[in-house]
């Protein structure tokens, strides 16, 4: 009895430390929902530091401004596409596979009702705040653009389809693929399209584009 009391003593110990990447994580968290709930302008530190469960000067250690939490934020949401289209998964694709598994991904991203929300955050405020709009620009639409681009070109370099403009045509791809339901969710006509609305989508996308350039 005597040698269980020590143990259940000792458990009441400090609770053990966060490394920073998990603290990070539950900042990005919290925020997330402050930014969806109250907007990026009257979202505040200290909200999000409470919410997260941590001081205020440790969230400022890790994200020294707002627009700095508000551009990881994009940065780990724009991570789970980029972590979702593994690049050896993709080269061992074949051509409908990889474009229709590419087209999935990024529907998945782009038109669920998290991005739809913060997209209407940045539009809506990115007049009062560019840097938001600079950070979504750049680390959501760039970097996704960027590697879907590299994969049609890999395409190109293997004979399999013709293109003159790669670049041009990722974006007609992407547009394609997003803009008609992701329209129609941003104006709150209709709700976000489900996993089975995007899977078809992006098959009937890879059919339209691939009639166009497959060699």
């Amino acid at each position: 009895m005597v040698q269980n009391h020590e143990i259940e003593k000792r458990s009441r110990g400090r609770p053990q430390v966060r490394c920073d990447d998990d603290t990070k994580s539950v900042i990005i968290e919290a925020a997330n929902r402050q930014f969806h709930d109250n907007g990026y302008a009257a979202a505040s530190i200290a909200a999000i530091a409470q919410e997260a469960g941590v001081s205020t000067k440790t969230l400022y250690r890790l994200f020294p401004t707002k627009a700095d939490l508000f551009a990881e934020m994009i940065t780990e949401r724009t991570g789970r596409f980029l972590t979702a289209l593994d690049p050896g998964t993709l080269a061992a694709a074949d051509l409908r596979q990889g474009l229709e598994r590419m087209l999935m991904a990024y529907g998945m991203l782009t038109l669920s009702l998290d991005t739809i929300t913060v997209t209407r955050l940045v539009i809506s405020e990115s007049d009062r705040f560019p840097e938001i709009a600079n950070s979504f620009y750049e680390k959501a639409i760039v970097r996704t653009n960027r590697l879907m681009e590299d994969w049609l070109r890999k395409q190109i370099d293997r004979g399999l389809i013709a293109l003159d403009d790669p670049h041009a045509a990722c974006g007609m791809l992407r547009g394609m693929m997003i803009m008609e339901p992701q329209r129609a969710a941003m104006l709150r006509q209709e709700a976000p399209p489900k996993i089975d609305a995007i899977a078809a989508r992006a098959k009937m996308c890879a059919d339209l584009f691939l009639k166009g350039c497959a060699l």
